[in-house]
């Protein structure tokens, strides 16, 4: 089966350094296969047959731990949950020069439609979605200050989310699609 494993608050902002290599090598001694990570941010897609989400999430926060240090929570998502979050994230939401937009993956004690009400939600500025394992959000930059995007920020879900923009959730998606082809 393929999954992948988001790692929350790892290299952001010179914090908890994580290199790339290294955090491959961990999740191969794990008898994890076919693993590929994805910028620095804490993408890491990988197969593994024998193990569920919850099983692995636990291991790979206990391996994180003993090779790094670090007490890093790691959020494992299927290709389905993935592709379901993906069927409902609008086409034409980019992240570029004009419009940022974000996936936030949510922790399963989050993951409820009813979420959206703790939010703070601009109604003309932003546009935001559930999808369940995630809440989708966008705006016009030019609207970044009005945005009620930075109100989450510190707050108790913050925590329970882990996030990453549009472009970086469909290359994710792409490498899953490509992985489960070839196996």
């Amino acid at each position: 089966m393929v999954f992948v494993a988001l790692l929350r608050g790892i290299n952001v902002g010179g914090n908890n350094k994580v290199d790339m290599k290294r955090l491959k090598r961990t999740f191969e001694g794990l008898g994890l296969s076919q693993v590929v990570t994805y910028i620095n941010s804490g993408n890491i897609v990988f197969s593994d047959e024998l193990r569920s989400s919850e099983e692995l999430a636990s291991k790979l926060e206990d391996a994180i731990l003993a090779d790094f240090g670090l007490s890093i929570r790691v959020m494992i998502r299927t290709l389905d949950q993935i592709r379901n979050i993906m069927d409902k994230l609008p086409e034409d939401w980019t992240n570029d020069a004009n419009m940022k937009s974000d996936v936030l993956y949510l922790w399963e004690e989050y993951d409820r439609e009813s979420v959206l009400e703790e939010l703070h939600i601009k109604p003309g500025i932003d546009r935001v979605l559930y999808a369940p394992g995630a809440i989708l959000w966008s705006y016009d930059k030019i609207n970044a200050s009005k945005s009620g995007m930075s109100k989450i920020i510190g707050t108790k879900l913050y925590r329970q989310v882990t996030v990453r923009n549009v472009n970086t959730a469909r290359k994710i998606y792409e490498l899953m699609q490509t992985q489960a082809v070839e196996a």
